[in-house]
């Protein structure tokens, strides 16, 4: 223990503290220093939690859609009204600008504002009369307890993804955030109740894969809802389905930008730089493979390196910062391992951004932007995701070689493709194998009223996060017939299966 503030869980409407006795540093990036310390649950604490969210939940599933969309209005108006303290937080935990920090607040606000429409959107169908005398309709009832599982690249983001549409379902919630940059999720938790949130409705344990492990393990928890990396995404996944919970994993990617030769170069190039380096490439759509179709690549390759050498990293709380460090030491070093064995296995690096330094920030975590040119499949750097400031050109002879490589790769997340032909973009919408698909929009995340995921071994479940498919994940559909008794018109025991009459 130090004097360092504690950032405990949120059980059953109040902070409790650990009683393991164990804490776990919460740095920040920019600093390369703790600035507070997070708790560590155990078993214990997520029985007590499970059990608080389950003497709950038949309060909360039979409150109507209307009241519960009533509360969650209340919520969206307390972030949209303290969004920046949230923005704030983030820079400070996680390192990314306060910019765009106030972006990932924003898109959280979002699924928030989609959510509150929950009487509409759990509205079922009805037939009249599908046989004589007998009516049918369909309606869809939450499931339970379930648990959202976070990283830590959208400590405000990916919890919203989950939490505001399963509550609006009638679900109770249980929020495991990552243990490095935990806060917002009390900031969360304490504007939920102060929006009129039941206790016990929505709770946050913090922890680590103890944690993770107890939340899968638990009899009572009915769903789970994971974003991370894809060993643990499938993992989760299997266990989760072994013990009967329904689950949603959104695992890892590396995500491509196809430009054609006849693409607007300059709209091409700004984009690959925001998404390849925005939020110090920490994103699961950040652009990472650039791959140049026919003579377009030495023009481009040419002016990416002179935009990645001039890229203004600081602080992220800086006004002109347009990248701030990496989460951790650990991702630091990871990143510049990779890119030493980029090198290695013959890749040309174009822009070496291993060492970087910021004056005032020598202890930061820091990696300058990084670019390769003439990375082939074959490579680690092309197979694995970084998930940082890397960014990789590969060169394709046309469109088709291009799509057969993105087909070929283990991850099917997102793409792009930057061209000005219409027939070449929508056969490239049609044949590419990514759930989300953008044609000259460099990161295609859908907005709150669809639904975001991936292919292949980016995703694992039925169904993708929010927008509609959210309201399915988190609810089960129940078909219904009605008759009433007439007594003059019964017609005695029937044997043959029903049909209609």
């Amino acid at each position: 223990m130090t004097n360092l503030p504690i950032v405990p869980h949120f059980i059953n409407g109040r902070q409790v503290d650990t009683t393991s006795g164990l804490y776990a540093d919460v740095f920040n990036p920019a600093l390369g220093k703790p600035v507070a310390q997070v708790a560590l649950g155990t078993a214990q604490e997520v029985d007590i939690a499970v059990a608080a969210a389950h003497e709950a939940f038949p309060a909360w599933s039979n409150t109507p859609p209307l009241a519960r969309a009533r509360v969650l209005f209340k919520y969206l108006q307390l972030m949209q009204q303290n969004a920046d303290e949230f923005a704030a937080v983030l820079t400070r935990e996680h390192g990314k600008t306060f910019a765009d920090a106030q972006g990932e607040v924003a898109r959280g606000i979002e699924v928030v504002e989609f959510a509150v429409g929950i009487p509409h959107l759990l509205k079922g169908e009805f037939t009249d009369q599908i046989a004589r005398g007998i009516d049918a309709w369909s309606m869809r009832q939450p499931l339970g307890v379930v648990a959202g599982i976070t990283p830590f690249n959208f400590p405000v983001m990916v919890p919203m993804w989950m939490f505001p549409i399963a509550l609006a379902c009638g679900n109770t919630f249980i929020l495991k955030p990552s243990e490095r940059d935990p806060s917002t999720s009390l900031m969360q938790a304490a504007m939920l109740k102060q929006a009129g949130l039941p206790d016990g409705v929505f709770n946050v344990i913090q922890g680590d894969k103890t944690t993770v492990d107890a939340l899968i393990d638990h009899p009572d928890v009915q769903a789970i809802s994971f974003v991370g990396s894809t060993p643990i995404a499938e993992s989760i996944y299997q266990r989760g389905c072994a013990k009967g919970k329904r689950v949603q994993a959104l695992g890892g990617a590396k995500n491509h930008m196809v430009v054609m030769p006849d693409a607007d170069m300059q709209m091409a190039i700004d984009a690959l730089i925001g998404a390849a380096y925005g939020s110090a490439g920490e994103r699961c759509m950040a652009i990472s493979v650039a791959v140049a179709v026919g003579d377009a690549g030495d023009k481009l390759v040419a002016a990416l390196a002179e935009r990645t050498r001039t890229l203004k990293i600081n602080d992220g709380m800086a006004k002109d910062a347009e990248m701030g460090p990496v989460v951790s030491q650990a991702a630091k070093q990871r990143i510049e391992r990779l890119i030493g064995q980029g090198v290695e296995e013959g890749a040309t690096l174009v822009v070496d951004g291993r060492g970087h330094k910021v004056a005032g920030h020598e202890t930061g975590f820091f990696v300058g932007g990084t670019l390769f040119d003439h990375v082939t499949p074959a490579m680690t750097i092309y197979k694995e995701e970084i998930f940082g400031p890397v960014l990789s050109v590969l060169r394709a002879p046309d469109v088709a070689t291009a799509v057969k490589l993105i087909n070929d790769h283990e991850f099917g997340n997102g793409v792009a493709v930057f061209t000005r032909d219409g027939g070449v973009a929508r056969e490239f919408v049609r044949q590419i194998q990514c759930g989300m698909v953008g044609v000259n929009v460099p990161l295609p995340v859908p907005m709150a009223f669809n639904s975001f995921g991936g292919w292949k071994r980016s995703m694992f479940g039925d169904h993708h996060i929010y927008g509609p498919e959210g309201i399915r994940f988190y609810t089960r559909h129940k078909a219904v017939m009605q008759r009433w008794p007439d007594a003059s018109k019964s017609a005695g025991a029937e044997f043959a299966f029903p049909q209609m009459k």
